[in-house]
């Protein structure tokens, strides 16, 4: 059976549904230019000899290192060849614990919470003992980095491998163990044309009275292919005349080499106009390989204020298309995807965070014309906060004087606050204009609320708690983000929450939530926040005392909630009233379905959704028309749920039902025996995703002869499955006489 597995991280959380909108459509090739001859070599390197070795690849930074190890890391023969594979991204400033943490996550697909690194250590030796395995270290800057990995990784005569990257020539010469390591050399002029060919002009040819002036182009670029996808960035938005290409070349070759990536990036920076200035220099405030979560990043970008001038119908909408722009300039990068196809996260090359930390060390930062100090928050500057008692102008580290308080700050999940240091709320005394305050990942003590009140200008908070009151931060009027943690139980009075006008997106993650919408004298408030967009992880009590909140947020775009009890009315009972509602995610209790009827006529959904999740659903043959309704339906994920038949078993017959819009469709441990379809259940579907499926034997014969179906990916499931996935693709392949079936088997 052929066996190919993916290499790419982004998934569809089932925790909510995707709010970013589908602007990655120039990113669904996933072709790499180049390389040929490299990736051959290491590929053979990687295959062969029984003892461990490590493969190490140098050169300076743009030249695709990364990219080449990715190329081969992803090839289905390097895939079927090891037992299991991790790819992990060392850095200068790494860690060593979380370093073992992912590796140990990606060998055997379980997180771990113990913090020893011995044992943590011992258990990842233990769990690699007796296989082939690969792992790829990116970005390692010294030897000591490998020396505190090295033991984890156990000899033997399976074939296992270790691929390294790193700019250092003697770094890759003293981890090399058989043979020279690797110089990855400059692109031929061929390459780099090619390259710059498919940037510029993705799907189609150059035209005739181009191709001159771009070879040129892609010549000038010297072989780096970073200088050339940036190039590619920059002219992709010009008028298409050989004269100003050639105008490009000309610029480049008076650029020495060594600075070749700077000018480069310093031509696309001053390209930009200036609120994406601001967007692209805060990024690279994050630390160095940072997989950045584009959900949060766009309300950063909001909170900060870069995008208000943006002439689009609202902040959101704006923010995407600031992302877009970079993305198109080449300026940031794509690291993590959604299943359908959607950025979930994005990062920086090394080299562009370098120019982003010059830029920002070489002047005063600047946004309406007022200066802004950017800091994010760590370890580190924590040591200094509370060695120099909280006197900002004495931390060397922060280079400022004559100020009393911090404009913003971006604190990454990547960089934990440690609590053995200092209580984290004696900084906020020194935050009075601070507008954006990223505190997951810290507990606070109880006192936070207090520390809080003299943050005013407070667009995006995100805490971290034991106690919440939404009286407590009812004073930030400019809030647009609230994001909650908690392993309590929170009780939250909505009551307090209509005063908070400017609020648009509310995240409340905690074991329970109890709702009341019932303000001192027992009444109901009739306020609408017309500006709220999205309300996630939210535990919802469906009884008379507790009204469905979301009603009165008439403009909402994303919802995701849990129901504790059976529905007694209809969850959108006016359709005319969330016609802005695109993505839903609803968890459903299902031990007390059981034996219960007439629920499914409470589940009639808003008729322009394009993206729901339900868990614990009971597949019944209304419930599954209620979704079908649904014509803009684009994605689709059914968790744990199935449909009852009299003949026994779980049958999903949806013989005679159409979803006229699906892309994207996953089924999630489906107790499903039976699944029955027709030629047209699924007319434009492109991808269908089957986990922990251990009961149903086949996919519907009927997949075969679906036109735009290109990808079956089953994780956890058992063999029959994989082989009906075969079957309908060796059915595509001889009637449609080409490889468009791609089939993914995955065992974790």
């Amino acid at each position: 059976m052929e066996v190919v597995e993916t290499c790419g991280e982004g998934t569809l959380s089932s925790a909510k549904p995707s709010n970013i909108l589908s602007i990655t459509s120039i990113y669904d090739d996933d072709e790499v230019v180049g390389f040929e001859k490299d990736s051959a070599f290491i590929m053979k390197k990687l295959t062969q000899g029984k003892e461990r070795d490590v493969i190490s690849i140098y050169g300076m930074p743009g030249l695709g290192k990364t990219t080449l190890a990715r190329k081969v890391y992803c090839n289905p023969d390097i895939v079927y060849h090891f037992d299991v594979k991790a790819w992990c991204a060392v850095s200068q400033a790494y860690n060593r614990r979380m370093l073992l943490t992912e590796i140990f996550k990606q060998v055997t697909n379980a997180d771990s919470e113990i913090e020893e690194d011995d044992i943590i250590a011992d258990m990842l030796r233990k769990s690699l003992i007796g296989k082939r395995y690969l792992i790829v270290l990116d970005d390692i800057w010294d030897v000591e980095a490998w020396e505190d990995l090295e033991k984890c990784f156990p000899q033997g005569e399976y074939g296992s491998k270790v691929m390294v990257t790193t700019r250092i020539e003697q770094v890759a010469k003293q981890l090399q163990h058989h043979g020279d390591p690797y110089y990855l050399t400059f692109l031929e002029p061929e390459e780099s044309w090619k390259l710059l060919e498919k940037k510029v002009f993705r799907r189609e040819s150059c035209p005739p009275d181009l191709q001159e002036a771009g070879l040129q182009v892609a010549t000038h670029c010297k072989g780096l292919p970073l200088v050339v996808v940036l190039v590619a960035g920059i002219i992709a938005k010009m008028e298409r005349k050989a004269s100003l290409w050639l105008d490009v070349a000309n610029d480049l070759s008076s650029i020495a080499l060594g600075e070749q990536s700077m000018k480069v990036i310093q031509s696309s920076y001053d390209h930009l106009e200036d609120h994406l200035k601001c967007c692209l220099l805060y990024m690279g405030l994050f630390p160095e390989d940072h997989k950045i979560p584009v959900d949060d990043l766009l309300k950063l970008w909001m909170a900060e204020e870069f995008v208000l001038n943006a002439e689009r119908e609202n902040m959101e909408e704006a923010s995407l298309i600031c992302l877009s722009d970079l993305l198109n300039r080449s300026l940031i990068m794509v690291s993590g995807m959604r299943i359908n196809r959607d950025v979930e996260y994005c990062s920086l090359h090394d080299v562009v965070r370098e120019f982003c930390l010059r830029k920002l060390t070489e002047v005063t930062y600047m946004h309406s014309m007022e200066s802004r100090l950017c800091i994010y928050i760590h370890d580190d500057l924590v040591k200094q906060l509370d060695h120099s008692e909280y006197k900002l102008d004495r931390i060397p580290m922060l280079n400022f004087t004559e100020t009393n308080s911090l404009e913003f700050i971006v604190h990454p999940k990547y960089n934990a606050w440690n609590n053995q240091y200092s209580n984290p709320l004696d900084l906020l005394v020194k935050l009075r204009f601070v507008r954006a305050l990223h505190l997951m990942d810290v507990e606070l003590p109880n006192s936070w609320a207090t520390a809080m009140e003299s943050l005013t200008q407070l667009r995006y908070l995100a805490l971290f708690v034991k106690h919440f009151e939404l009286k407590w931060i009812s004073h930030l009027h400019h809030l647009q983000t609230l994001q909650l943690k908690s392993y309590k139980k929170l009780h939250l009075k909505a009551a307090t929450l209509w005063e908070m006008k400017k609020l648009r997106h509310m995240n409340i993650d905690s074991f329970s939530v109890v709702w009341e919408d019932i303000n001192d004298e027992g009444k109901c408030s009739t306020t609408m926040l017309k500006n709220m967009k999205t309300i996630h992880t939210c535990n919802i009590l469906l009884d008379n005392r507790n009204p469905r909140f979301w009603w009165r947020f008439p403009n909402l775009e994303e919802l995701s909630f849990c129901i504790n009890g059976l529905p007694s009315c209809s969850l959108f009972p006016l359709q005319q009233v969330h016609t802005r509602l695109h993505s839903l995610f609803v968890q459903l209790p299902d031990h007390i379905f059981w034996n219960t009827y007439g629920w499914e006529s409470y589940f009639v959904f808003p008729p322009n959704l394009r993206h729901l999740c339900l868990t614990g659903c009971f597949l019944t043959e209304e419930m599954v028309l209620n979704i079908a309704r649904l014509k803009k339906l684009e994605t689709l994920r059914l968790e744990m749920g199935f449909r009852w038949t009299r003949r026994g078993g779980y049958c999903w017959d949806i013989t005679n039902v159409e979803f006229p819009a699906l892309k994207y469709l996953t089924l999630f441990s489906m107790q499903i025996v039976e699944w029955k379809a027709s030629d047209d259940s699924f007319p434009v579907l492109e991808e269908l995703s089957i986990e922990s499926a251990q009961y149903f034997k086949e996919i519907p014969p009927s997949f075969a002869d679906i036109p735009t179906l290109r990808l079956i990916q089953l994780t956890n499931c058992i063999d029959s499955l994989g082989v009906s996935a075969m079957n309908i693709k060796r059915h595509m392949d001889e009637m449609a006489g080409n490889d468009r079936l791609q089939v993914v088997i995955k065992r974790i």
